[in-house]
C-alpha cells in the first residue's frame, strides 16, 4: 500500500513569502487524514513546520503517520526549508514516539498554570514598577539580542535568529510599551532594579486567550537570591488584575534551573517542541 498526501486547497503564499498548504494523507487514494504544513516567516521562511497531522482511528498503528510526516518533510525541502518543526501535546504519546523515532529532537516546551483566586504576595523586601520609556529603549535591544542568542543556541543560524527576535517583537510589542495588554515592569530591590518582566495576553489556542509571559530575566549579578521566583510571582498579580485565569510561557528545554522553578511553582508543559535537520 501506498501512504501519499493529496493537496486539498492551493498553495497559498502571504505578502512576507510564508508558504501553506492542507493536505489529505492518502492511502492508495482513499483518505484516512490530514495534513497541514507551512513555512515560518519569523525564521525568514527557511522554518518549515507541519501544523498538523491527524490520521483516522481505524487507520492508525499502521505507519500512516509516519510516512505523511517524511512526505511533509519533502514537501518543505522542495520549498527551501533547512529545518522543520512540530509541536506536540505532552500527552499524545503515541505521536511524541513517532516524532523521536523520525529524529526530531526537543528544543522548548510550553507551560501552562491555573491562577489562583487571590493574588499571591510578594517578598516583603522587593517590590515592582512599570518600566519608563528611556528604559524600554535600552531593553528592547537587550532583549532582542538575548533571545537570539538563545536560537542561536539551538543550532539556528544567527541570521534566522535575529529575523525571529526582531519579528517576535514586531508582532507583539507593535506600539511598544503602550501596546494593548502588555505589562513590562522592573523588580526592585532597594530602590534598584534587579530584573524584569514582560507579560502580556496571548491566544495559545485560537479563541483561547491567556497571560503569557514573554521574558523575564533577573540580572546576571543578582541571581541566586530568589528574585526568579519574586518575578513569576509578580507575573501572576498581573494576570490576576488583567482578569485572566490562566498563565502560560515558553522555555527552552537546557534551561534547566527555569524549568525547576516553573515546575515548583505550579507550571504543568502543555506541549513538546521539536525539530530536525531537512538534509
Amino acid at each position: 500500500m501506498t501512504t501519499t498526501l493529496r493537496p486539498t486547497a492551493p498553495l497559498r503564499t502571504s505578502a512576507d513569502g510564508a508558504r501553506s498548504r492542507t493536505y489529505e494523507v492518502c492511502v492508495n487514494s482513499r483518505p484516512v487524514g490530514t495534513a497541514e504544513i507551512e513555512t515560518v516567516s519569523d525564521f525568514g521562511n527557511r522554518a518549515g513546520r507541519i501544523r498538523s497531522l491527524r490520521i483516522d482511528e481505524a487507520d492508525r498503528r499502521r505507519g500512516r503517520g509516519t510516512v505523511a510526516a517524511l512526505a511533509a518533510e519533502e514537501v518543505l525541502r522542495g520549498w527551501g526549508c533547512d529545518h522543520v518543526t512540530v509541536s506536540v501535546p505532552a500527552d499524545a504519546g503515541p505521536a511524541l514516539r513517532m516524532v523521536t523515532a523520525l529524529g526530531y529532537v526537543e528544543r522548548s516546551r510550553n507551560m501552562a498554570k491555573d491562577l489562583p483566586t487571590e493574588p499571591p504576595a510578594l517578598p516583603a523586601h522587593v517590590s515592582a514598577r512599570p518600566m519608563t520609556q528611556r528604559e524600554y529603549e535600552a531593553w528592547r535591544r537587550h532583549s532582542a539580542e538575548t533571545y537570539a542568542q538563545s536560537w542561536i543556541d539551538q543550532g539556528v543560524t544567527p541570521e534566522q535568529a535575529r529575523a525571529k527576535a526582531e519579528a517576535s517583537h514586531r508582532t507583539f510589542l507593535p506600539e511598544g510599551l503602550a501596546t494593548p495588554h502588555t505589562w513590562i515592569n522592573h523588580l526592585v530591590h532597594d530602590g534598584a532594579p534587579v530584573g524584569f518582566l514582560w507579560v502580556g495576553r496571548h491566544e495559545v489556542e485560537p479563541g483561547v486567550p491567556v497571560a503569557f509571559v514573554y521574558d523575564v530575566e533577573v540580572a546576571e549579578e543578582q541571581r541566586g537570591r530568589g528574585y526568579g521566583r519574586a518575578l513569576m510571582t509578580f507575573a501572576e498579580r498581573v494576570a490576576l488584575r488583567a482578569g485572566e485565569s490562566r498563565i502560560a510561557l515558553h522555555v527552552f528545554t537546557g534551561n534547566t534551573p527555569a524549568l525547576r522553578l516553573y515546575e515548583s511553582l505550579g507550571y504543568r508543559t502543555t506541549h513538546l517542541n521539536s525539530y530536525k535537520q531537512l538534509l
